[in-house]
């Protein structure tokens, strides 16, 4: 007999129907680990990270983020729920829930040797059809009121650790959403990331949080002396290091007696006083760089009683111009007086704990904020800035989108109805998959339920029910009490933007995985 020869590596190797059967099994095993993270009634994970860190959330992204796989397609699911906690920020969990039944549901169709492009042409044409339903569902509601966006952040939140402090989380979030609110050449620019800080601060009750119109940054002054508190501050903001500029090559300096080296030190602080007598010829109050200040400096600063703070990320001095109204200077010679901000009504150094904190504080129009959480440790001051950056994405979504759907799991049964009555015009063995699709939306409510400890199959079939008829279109579940309810009595609604993209990404990313039908070995780093 003769040897056989091997070409490719097998030791991870796997083929055809191994490799679609394979890919399902992660996809449902990724599901079923957050699967119990839904709705009002979810329970908690705790993940225990190698570097003996605790975290403990019920966010879909949070849980898929920290913990370790090795499959490639459970890797898939994880960056499946990151893509959408980016696009829209909320529904990590119905995502990736609603994609391990998609797969769920291929299954019995690739046991049965029916090719994966029949299936994957079922499904986009159901996902087609499904996107052409919701917008019918879909109600307008007014963006100006506030009442209604506090529904909005209350059904963001409401299923997570903030749920008890939903009121006083929600009139933040609003309130620092108006303040970022801008039009850029006619196109309105909401930019959570860049323009709203969460500054954590440990210790004290959660109540004690609240939203700063301005700036807060974990320093101190730099001269024990200097001012601790102005009122109306002229703040000017620099990108310079305000020491001696050393050479940026070697430099040789030969010094033949002591009065060279004198004459050296004596040149080192002439340079530094000139460039301190540049900048209190504006007389600012307040001079904060991002890179360093010598003593020297510091010294002279204190003469002329200019407070003075250094070494800024981009990030807080980019917050800082928003707020104060001032224009960051590269040079000191550049200086001019339209560069000094004049929006901050008071600078104060305050001592929380045992930390000193630069407050910006009362500031005119300010286009960026700071959230000051506070809570007795670091797990929860952490999981309250993760509710709280969910709700703050919500309302994003329906100031840039203003339509709403209703929550529940009602939207998914609605679509489910409409898409099983779409399947009997369906031709051919694609009606088969495009049915099963139909049945796969019901995961959500039937999630619920479940998370309620209720009767799944009772009331499940009672929902099928009220939708029969197309009149009970806002009938769900409710995920306090796992029975029926209409979503337009509890206020309960999601975001047209995230539920199209739940809905989107859920089924793209499966057909994506079915249309796999071999998963290789890639080289080492060493071997390339």
């Amino acid at each position: 007999m003769q040897q056989p020869m091997i070409v490719l590596n097998t030791q991870k190797r796997e083929e055809k129907r191994k490799a679609q059967l394979s890919n399902i099994h992660a996809a449902k095993a990724v599901s079923n680990i957050i699967r119990t993270c839904l709705g009002p009634r979810a329970m908690l994970k705790m993940l225990m990270s190698q570097m003996a860190g605790i975290v403990l959330t019920n966010d879909g992204n949070a849980i898929l983020r920290e913990i370790d796989v090795s499959h490639p397609a459970a890797k898939n699911m994880i960056e499946l729920a990151r893509s959408q906690d980016e696009q829209v920020g909320d529904g990590t969990t119905s995502v990736i829930v609603l994609a391990g039944e998609v797969m769920s549901i291929a299954e019995p169709f690739i046991k049965k040797n029916i090719h994966p492009k029949v299936i994957v042409g079922a499904f986009y044409q159901a996902l087609d059809h499904a996107l052409e339903i919701l917008p019918k569902l879909a109600t307008k509601f007014d963006p100006s009121d506030d009442d209604k966006l506090k529904m909005v952040v209350r059904n963001a939140i409401g299923t997570k650790f903030l749920s008890k402090y939903e009121d006083q989380m929600g009139g933040m979030a609003i309130e620092a959403i108006r303040i970022i609110d801008r039009k850029v050449n006619n196109v309105r620019e909401i930019d959570i990331k860049k323009l709203i800080r969460f500054q954590k601060i440990m210790g004290g009750e959660i109540e004690d949080s609240y939203l700063l119109k301005g700036a807060v940054l974990e320093k101190d002054v730099l001269h024990s002396q200097m001012n601790r508190r102005i009122e109306n501050p002229r703040v000017l903001l620099m990108d310079v290091s305000i020491d001696y500029e050393k050479g940026e090559s070697q430099t040789n300096i030969e010094i033949m007696n002591d009065e060279d080296f004198q004459r050296m030190l004596q040149i080192e602080e002439e340079y530094i006083k000139d460039m301190v007598e540049k900048i209190a010829k504006f007389k600012p109050d307040l001079v904060i760089t991002e890179k360093g200040c010598s003593d020297l400096a510091q010294h002279y600063f204190f003469k002329h009683g200019i407070t003075t703070l250094r070494r800024l990320r981009i990030s807080d001095s980019n917050r800082i111009a928003k707020v104060t109204g001032a224009t960051c200077v590269n040079r000191v010679d550049m200086i001019k007086e339209e560069d000094l901000g004049t929006k901050c009504k008071l600078f104060e150094i305050r001592k929380i704990g045992d930390s000193y904190y630069a407050f910006l504080d009362e500031c005119v129009e300010p286009e960026a904020c700071t959230i000051i959480l506070r809570g007795p440790n670091k797990d929860i001051v952490n999981e309250i800035e993760r509710n709280l950056m969910d709700g703050l994405k919500a309302l994003k979504n329906v100031l840039l989108e203003p339509l709403l759907l209703p929550g529940g799991g009602a939207t998914e049964m609605y679509l489910s109805q409409k898409l099983n009555e779409k399947a009997m015009s369906i031709k051919g063995i694609e009606q088969l998959p495009y049915r099963a699709l139909s049945g796969a939306f019901e995961i959500l409510p039937r999630t619920l339920i479940q998370n309620c400890g209720g009767k799944t199959m009772k009331v499940l079939t009672q929902l099928r029910a009220k939708h029969a008829n197309g009149k009970n279109k806002n009938w769900g579940i409710n995920g306090l009490t796992g029975e029926l309810a209409d979503m337009s009595e509890l206020n309960v609604w999601d975001s047209y933007a995230v539920k199209v993209q739940i809905i989107k990404s859920a089924i793209e990313s499966s057909c994506m995985l079915l249309r796999i039908d071999e998963i290789l070995s890639g080289k080492s780093k060493k071997e390339k």
